[in-house]
C-alpha cells in the first residue's frame, strides 16, 4: 500500500516538474506532433518508475516504514 502511495506522489511532481520542459524545442521542425507526445509520455513512466523505485528502495534499506 505504501508503494502505490508513493507512485501517485511522484506521478504528481514528475508530471508539475515536467511541464517546465518545452517540449517543442528537443524535437527537429516539422516532426509528427504525435510521436512527440508518446515520447513525453513514456518519458514521464520511466521517470515515475525510477523515482518511485529509487525511494521505495532507500526506504526500506534505512527501514524507515
Amino acid at each position: 500500500m505504501f508503494k502505490f502511495g508513493l507512485y501517485f506522489v511522484v506521478t504528481v511532481l514528475v508530471i508539475w516538474s515536467m511541464d517546465t520542459i518545452n517540449i517543442n524545442g528537443i524535437f527537429k521542425k516539422n516532426a509528427n506532433p504525435t510521436q512527440a507526445k508518446i515520447f513525453y509520455f513514456f518519458l514521464a513512466l520511466s521517470m515515475i518508475y525510477l523515482v518511485t523505485n529509487f525511494f521505495y528502495d532507500l526506504f526500506t534499506c534505512v527501514k524507515i516504514f
